[in-house]
């Protein structure tokens, strides 16, 4: 019998990867449910509402100015308007002009798929990366922990072959779920911005960057089980993946950002791992310096930034799976299996 072929139905029997994997599942039916009766479709009468809406608050707005520009008046008729609660010009108070009240402020929420979508992506690929990590935790930890791999070693004494081989069952596992998950998410959001948005302006290439940004999603789901399943074996238990995981969240991320937030230190988000993530797939991520200033041809100051790529966010992963993996395999080959 095929070592990958039983490890998959290994992987597919085991009721905590079935419950987890439909618990994964029914949260993201659930944000599209959410998303769906949260937002609605556009017509002309919500558009004539918002301009009404917009007028009347233009209307309240020219009321309490002149009501404002009065009171100032007779505070400084008075000798008292040195409060600081008027200026020394009471004609300066002035209502806002009507075109800077927009009448989209007072509009419902509507799905524009091709503004929103990407936001999408990283719930989706959030919400699959945490059940395969958690899924390839437990599914070596599990033999390690139950004597299942000194048992399998036994009938298939090749350890490296062997560890390997579960883990690409545990890929091909999850790449079957991912995907099809991933066309259905495609589908859903396609059907809100039908029934509740606009699927307008939707060209070749806005599908292409959507394609391939859920690609690096799909990509991000796959590294993160990878690691998970190396810390477990490399800690021949679950716990050490999920310990390992609280430690470098709790500990390397939100005790280091207010390390760095202390320190002053500049571009602190660049020392943080969720901005490599961010930028791994949505292809850039820019940071701001609000503490500095970098001159503009006309004039201004504008923050000075720092771009965050892909490409650097792809080092980053590269260098994790190669650490970690190795690290498991170099585990498994030198120490004893008892």
């Amino acid at each position: 019998m095929s070592l990958f072929r039983t490890e998959l139905r290994r992987l597919t029997k085991r009721r905590f990867t079935r419950y987890m994997t439909l618990l994964g599942l029914l949260v993201l039916a659930a944000v599209v449910v959410g998303v769906f009766f949260s937002n609605q479709k556009l017509d002309a009468a919500q558009y004539a509402r918002a301009e009404r809406q917009a007028d009347q608050q233009h209307q309240e707005q020219v009321r309490w100015s002149e009501q404002a520009r009065v009171d100032c008046e007779r505070a400084k008729a008075a000798g008292t308007s040195n409060d600081d609660r008027y200026p020394d010009d009471c004609s300066q108070i002035t209502p806002p002009p009507r075109e800077e009240i927009q009448a989209q402020w007072f509009l419902p929420s509507t799905f524009d798929f091709r503004k929103t979508f990407d936001e999408t992506l990283i719930p989706f690929a959030a919400i699959l990366a945490l059940v395969g990590f958690v899924v390839g935790a437990s599914f070596i930890g599990a033999e390690w922990s139950t004597g299942g791999m000194m048992n399998l070693l036994l009938w298939r004494p090749k350890r490296l072959t062997v560890l390997l081989t579960k883990l690409a069952a545990l890929l091909t596992g999850m790449l079957a779920v991912t995907l099809p998950a991933a066309v259905l998410w495609f589908a859903g959001f396609w059907g809100v911005a039908t029934f509740r948005g606009s699927t307008e302006k939707m060209t070749s290439g806005a599908w292409q960057s959507f394609v391939l940004t859920g690609v690096r999603g799909v990509v991000l789901v796959l590294v993160l089980t990878t690691i998970g399943f190396a810390l477990a074996s490399l800690g021949r238990h679950t716990a050490m993946a999920l310990g390992g995981v609280v430690a470098v969240m709790v500990v390397g991320q939100f005790g280091l950002g207010i390390l760095l937030g202390l320190a002053n230190v500049r571009w602190p988000e660049a020392y943080l791992l969720p901005t490599y993530l961010l930028a791994w797939v949505y292809k850039s991520v820019k940071l701001q310096d609000w503490d500095s200033c970098s001159a503009t041809f006309n004039g201004s100051c504008e923050p000075e930034t720092l771009v965050i790529t892909w490409q650097q966010s792809s080092v980053l992963l590269s260098v994790a799976v190669v650490v970690i993996l190795g690290a498991a395999l170099w585990a498994m080959r030198r120490r004893d299996i008892t």
